[in-house]
Order: structure tokens, then C-alpha cells, then sequence
């Protein structure tokens, strides 16, 4: 093998597997003499591989860990493996690791050949994974691509589809995704509408870059509520309001669940949050509407706490 870049991934490639080279097994593979195999060790070595040679006669390799992550080299296998893992990581991850396997798995199929991409699609869809059951799927390509445009600082364009069922196209600048109460969320600047806005993706379609790079903004206060809410533990919050369920919906921010209704004149309002009680006490205050705190008791108090405020600062 004359081709010294083409050598090298190979050896690489066999470097990283689990176990000590022979020198002269590498030279055999690689069709080289032995002095050649030590001098591409070397070449690995200066772009920061940290291979490990053993005295003796036959002079053995690995690749050993370093202080940093070098790049890894995949056969088509381990390539559609570790995709086909992102992608259900990045639907249903154990807790903590939903936002890496969307970064990763943006990464990965930016350079993934189409051959490959499309083996990786096809173990896909035939096979179904249990999950949880709010109906909440999202095509992983949707959300590497919100990964890739807000890495990048590239405006991007979609179809939205809100709660009430109205459908319309947005531009935004997107800023992060967070993964939330068994949900994904896109934090974005939305330009025609000059305001930030929290996006259930799984309501996201046709979702495109456009190309054109943006300036990040500052995230305001509310968004940054939202993501940084996503490393706290989830807990259920069960509300019931004496209000019918069009009108408690029509008063409720889109990334909650609609409510289901109780009576003609009463509903009941229950999903997962990770937000703190006191922020969701005020969120739920500004509907207008009266409700009644079912669970968890710390948002009752938390209530409590800010009825009192509101009631002092009125002189009441």
C-alpha cells in the first residue's frame, strides 16, 4: 500500500481495535517493510494518537488512552452502528445524555456516505422501540438538523403546527435544543415575529437552512428558565381549573399540554415539568383563571407564597 494517507486511516483503523499489533503483522496487512510501520507510528503519534510500542523482537502497537479525544475512524459497520444508537439515544436516552446524542449524531451524519445514511434510515423503520406514551415521536434528521443549523449560527426555516392545530412558517434564529418532560423543545429568536419563542419540535416540519448566518443574541431570562430547567429532576403537576377547557387552553403557553375537560365548565391540566414550582405558579397565574393545586404540595406552596406577595403589594 503506496498511499500514505490511505495507510495510515488503515492502520489506524486496525490500532484502535482491543488488542496489541505485532510489527510484522502490520507490515504483512499493510504490504510495508517494519521500518515503515514505525515511521507511520510516528506520524500518527505528532496528530496526537497516543500509540504505545512494547520492547521485544516483534515490537507491538496499540492505541492506548490520552489526555484528549482524537478523532476515530469507522468501518461501515461501527458507522451505522453507532448512528442507528444516537438516534434512538437521542428519541428516548437515559436521563442526561438526550442533547449529546443529538450533537453527536449531527456530527456523524454530516460526513455519513449516502449509502450509508440510507442502511441507517432502513434499520429505522423497521424497528419499534417502547416509549412513552404521549405520541411524541420525532424523526431524528429533524432534530439533527436544528442541531446543526443553531451549531453553525445558520437561520432556519420550518413548518410549525400549533397547539390549537393552526399551521404556519416560521424564520428564527435558533439558539439551543432542550430536552424537557419526555419532550424536545427549540429555544430560537423568531425574526418576523422580532421575539424569542420555545418550539415543541415534535409540532416541527420541512425544517431547511437557509444559508445565511446570524449574530447570537443574548438569551432573555423566561427562555433561559426553560433551559436551564433541564437538568432538574421531572415531577407531575396536576392543576384543576374552574374554567372550561378551550378557554384554560386558549390561556396556556404552547409547550404545555392541552387540558382535559372535567365538566362543561371545569378541566384538569396535567404534565411533566422540570421548571421551578415558583416560576410554574406564575406561568399558571397569568391565565386569569381560577385553579386549584392537585400535585405536587410544593407547588401549592409555592402558590401560597405567591398569593401572599400579590396580596401585600395590593395592601390587602
Amino acid at each position: 500500500m503506496t498511499d500514505t494517507p490511505a495507510r495510515l486511516l488503515t492502520l489506524l483503523s486496525l490500532l484502535q481495535t482491543p488488542r496489541e499489533w505485532p510489527g510484522s503483522e502490520l507490515a504483512r496487512r499493510l504490504e510495508v517493510s517494519t521500518r515503515t510501520i514505525r515511521r507511520d507510528v510516528e506520524r500518527l503519534r505528532d496528530l496526537g494518537y497516543p500509540v504505545e510500542a512494547t520492547l521485544g523482537a516483534e515490537g507491538g502497537y496499540r492505541l492506548v488512552a490520552g489526555a484528549a479525544m482524537p478523532p476515530l475512524v469507522l468501518d461501515d459497520e461501527e458507522a451505522v452502528a453507532i448512528a442507528v444508537g444516537l438516534r434512538a439515544g437521542a428519541g428516548h436516552a437515559i436521563e442526561g445524555i438526550e442533547e449529546a446524542s443529538v450533537r453527536a449524531l449531527a456530527k456523524l451524519e454530516q460526513v455519513l456516505p449516502s449509502r450509508l445514511r440510507h442502511r441507517v434510515g432502513a434499520l429505522q423503520s423497521a424497528t419499534v422501540a417502547l416509549t412513552r406514551g404521549d405520541g411524541a415521536r420525532i424523526d431524528p434528521r429533524t432534530l439533527t438538523t436544528m442541531a446543526s443549523a443553531a451549531a453553525g449560527h445558520e437561520r432556519l426555516r420550518f413548518a410549525y403546527r400549533a397547539r390549537d392545530g393552526a399551521d404556519s412558517r416560521r424564520l428564527v434564529e435558533p439558539h439551543r435544543l432542550v430536552s424537557t418532560g419526555g419532550r424536545w423543545y427549540l429555544i430560537a429568536y423568531d425574526l418576523e415575529r422580532a421575539d424569542w419563542r420555545t418550539f415543541r419540535v415534535d409540532r416541527v416540519s420541512d425544517p431547511f437552512p437557509t444559508g445565511a448566518r446570524f449574530a447570537p443574541r443574548e438569551l432573555p431570562d423566561l427562555s433561559r428558565e426553560l433551559y436551564e430547567g433541564a437538568g432538574r429532576p421531572a415531577y407531575r403537576v396536576v392543576v384543576d381549573f374552574a374554567a372550561p377547557a378551550a378557554e384554560v387552553a386558549e390561556a396556556l403557553p404552547g409547550w404545555m399540554d392541552a387540558p382535559q375537560p372535567l365538566s362543561d365548565a371545569a378541566c384538569r391540566l396535567s404534565f411533566e415539568s422540570r421548571d421551578a414550582v415558583d416560576w410554574v405558579a406564575v406561568r399558571l397565574a397569568m391565565t386569569g383563571l381560577d385553579f386549584a393545586v392537585r400535585e405536587p404540595a410544593g407547588l401549592a406552596e409555592a402558590a401560597g407564597r405567591l398569593g401572599g406577595r400579590l396580596s401585600r403589594a395590593a395592601g390587602v
